[in-house]
């Protein structure tokens, strides 16, 4: 399969390049993470610290999961609405830590609230698509988002390096999203029913 260079891919290779960058360049990088303490001083941590990991096993994962999902909801709903739920989710996660921090100074980085926006948008859309969690257990979307929901909701109330608020963010957002999209679908799905011509998919 050729991978042509669209939204997903740049978010990988942006990732990819952030990190080794973060290991070559001798910067103060807290400037990029997220702190919920000094979210309003650095407003633009909101955005930057989605494209930093804390290590290689970080990295490693978040670009599995990205690739998996991103590339198959970014060909359903086209590049600028994929693009949009990307960022919102990423943010919407940044929040998310924010209101659920252990502590307000402890930084968090990585692209995981983003990517579980692509999930939960992906959990509405295609509630059956199969699935496998942990690369072991096969289940529908819908099961996996439930499943998803209730670990990050119990990982709030247990000590870690983990921001389930962020990935719990994301997700919620991705719903929202979903939502909206299949509403937007049904609305023109009916439009054509009763004689209205248009092009209707996931990309009205």
């Amino acid at each position: 399969m050729v991978l042509r260079l669209n939204w997903t891919i740049s978010f990988f290779i942006a990732c990819v390049a952030v990190f080794f960058l973060q290991i070559l360049l001798p910067i103060d990088w807290e400037m990029f993470s997220f702190t919920p303490a000094l979210a309003m001083e650095r407003p633009w941590t909101f955005v930057t610290a989605m494209f930093m990991h804390a290590n290689i096993t970080h990295l490693f994962f978040n670009m599995f999961v990205l690739l998996m999902f991103g590339l198959m909801l970014e060909n359903i709903i086209g590049h600028t609405k994929y693009a949009i739920i990307y960022f919102t989710s990423g943010i919407i996660g940044s929040i998310g830590y924010l209101l659920t921090a252990s502590s307000s100074m402890i930084p968090a980085v990585g692209a995981s609230g983003a990517i579980y926006g692509i999930m939960g948008t992906m959990a509405v859309l295609m509630p059956f698509q199969m699935v496998w969690v942990f690369g072991f257990f096969p289940m529908p979307m819908v099961v996996a988002a439930a499943f998803w929901v209730l670990s990050e909701f119990i990982g709030l109330f247990a000590p870690g390096n983990i921001a389930h608020g962020a990935h719990l963010g994301g997700l919620f957002m991705g719903f929202l999203s979903g939502a909206y999209l299949r509403w937007r679908y049904m609305k023109h799905q009916k439009r054509r029913r009763v004689g209205i011509t248009g092009y209707a998919d996931w990309e009205m």
